[in-house]
């Protein structure tokens, strides 16, 4: 045997004792003995074929990489094999921290720019402002090919260690160099959480991590102490993420004892009722959920869960419709496995998940958050549903809203200019010759004919065309409403512009006018025993 058809031997059989490892946990994942299929040993033979055939070198361990992603293809969307880089991206996503300086960075023309710095870490400490451009790490220059995740890694370390950057700053003509401490920075589920209205909060929950909870609890904490009697709590976006999680979260407004979600699969230990537990906050105040097309997963759960018990009033779009549920085994060599295990359904027993037999139509939906006419409620066509106080919902893909509301403005204009990062650097430029910007800042004439002057000194088009075009443009006032965004970003942080952004948000404008309703269906009566399915005729 050849060496290379050793090493191919040996990486193969790893990886199958691996998949035995997480069948013992499962007991599915391994096909009956008795079953046919083809040999270990031809496998290996195509892969030694492979590697000493194939056009250019190949590391072995991609061949078999590529095998598996291939083969977990022909199962569902969301069965995935996470090679080594990945798996550790996503479990650092989940622990809630990582350690580096505590800036967010976008590629924007070719160069790494600075979004924002994080409030309270090394980079803040240090001044770095929105706007920065690094231009070297280790006095190594930044090439216009690298990209963003090269980037980070090199900014990320361990706990303690130190690393020198060099970034340009706009008004000031000679580069700036600093050697910033790595420290633990936190990445928050709760993006943000302020006072949208004198007695309303605002919350978005950004994803579902070990801190969710924590973050949601203390969150609400606060803005009950800044006067909030209602909440609006906003998963659009939010692509879901740990599932005990979803439980935690939900507890926090449902009565304790509430059916959350329950979870059935091919064995026993799959089929799980969860139960709000009733621990710790209980927010029972009004409440409005926005979600959207990129709700999915834990998400779905929690909006599924207040739908069903008419604990609050769901606005926005149908959501994304995943009713799986997969169990992440670790293999040897860094690598994972998110195999569906289960099925999960919502407490009036709907199975949201989307049809996914055309997979390009599943990963592109065409009632996605796009401009365009509301969309229309689905046919209650099939199986219908009741809520505890016998509301119709349905299982039509997602969790449709109980109110529609898509957000339907869009300018042509803008998206060209913003393609361009053209307010964003008109924001970063502006500020250094006015620095007193306020809050509350407006755009005046005067500013918008300086924009337009800049964009022309970018070479994007003439200020005279494009106050032409402006003045045509039907929605123009998303123009100033995104020179707002920008300037209130780049002066006073990430939280304050969502703000600003918040005021021309069609779907969050709406849902503020909807707490009646919302109380309103709290109040319904519930039944004990409601009945859970029936066919439509």
């Amino acid at each position: 045997m050849s060496p290379s058809r050793s090493r191919l031997v040996i990486a193969v059989a790893l990886l199958a004792a691996s998949t035995l490892a997480g069948g013992a946990f499962t007991a599915i994942l391994f096909a009956s003995p008795e079953r046919e299929g083809p040999p270990l040993d031809e496998y290996a033979d195509i892969l030694t074929t492979l590697s000493e055939w194939s056009p250019q070198p190949i590391a072995p361990d991609q061949f078999v990489y590529a095998s598996i992603h291939g083969m977990l293809a022909r199962l569902d969307p969301h069965t995935a094999f996470l090679e080594p880089e990945d798996f550790s991206a996503m479990r650092e996503k989940q622990q809630g921290s990582f350690f580096g300086l505590g800036i967010q960075i976008q590629k924007r023309m070719g160069r790494i720019t600075v979004i924002a710095p994080m409030e309270g870490t090394p980079a803040y400490k240090l001044g770095i402002r929105a706007g920065d451009v690094i231009t070297h790490i280790e006095d190594e220059e930044i090439k216009e090919d690298v990209s963003t995740d090269e980037v980070v890694r090199k900014l990320r370390g361990p706990k303690g260690s130190q690393v020198a950057i060099t970034i340009r700053r706009a008004g000031i003509d000679e580069p700036l160099k600093m050697t910033i401490t790595r420290a633990e920075i936190p990445t928050f589920s709760v993006r943000y959480a302020f006072m949208i209205a004198p007695d309303t909060g605002y919350l978005l929950l950004a994803d579902f991590t070990h801190t969710s909870s924590r973050e949601l609890k203390s969150a609400i904490e606060r803005l009950e102490k800044q006067g909030m009697k209602r909440l609006l709590l906003d998963l659009r976006g939010n692509p879901g993420g740990v599932l005990d999680q979803s439980v935690d979260v939900a507890d926090v407004f449902l009565e304790k004892g509430s059916k959350i979600v329950y979870t059935r699969g091919r064995t026993s230990s799959s089929a799980q009722d969860y139960l709000a537990p009733g621990d710790g906050l209980h927010f029972d105040r009004p409440l409005v959920v926005l979600v959207n097309r990129g709700s999915a997963s834990a998400s779905e759960i929690v909006a599924g869960a207040i739908q069903d018990h008419d604990r609050g009033l769901i606005v926005g779009q149908r959501t994304w419709g995943k009713g799986l549920v997969q169990s992440v085994y670790t293999l040897p060599y860094g690598a994972g496995l998110a195999l569906t295990t289960a099925k999960y359904y919502t407490p009036s027993g709907r199975w949201i998940q989307r049809d996914f037999s055309d997979l390009l139509a599943y990963v592109n939906p065409e009632d996605s958050d796009t401009p365009g006419e509301e969309p229309v409620p689905p046919k209650k066509e099939g199986e219908v549903f009741y809520t505890d106080a016998g509301r119709v919902v349905s299982a039509a893909g997602g969790i449709t809203p109980d109110v529609l509301v898509k957000n339907n403005r869009d300018s042509k204009l803008l998206t060209q200019l913003l393609a361009r990062n053209l307010p964003f650097n008109f924001a970063v430029n502006w500020l250094v010759k006015h620095p007193d910007v306020q809050r509350d800042v407006t755009v005046t004439p005067a500013m918008r004919d300086e924009f337009f002057r800049f964009a022309e000194s970018s070479r994007f088009s003439t200020a005279e065309e494009l106050k032409r075009t402006w003045n045509e443009d039907p929605n123009r006032d998303l123009l100033d409403l995104a020179i707002r965004v920008e300037l209130v970003n780049a002066k006073y942080g990430l939280e304050a512009g969502w703000g600003v952004r918040a005021t021309g948000d069609a779907q969050v404008q709406k849902a503020l006018s909807l707490f009646g309703e919302a109380e309103r269906i709290a109040a319904l009566p519930k039944k004990k025993n409601p009945a859970r399915a029936s066919r439509a005729s």
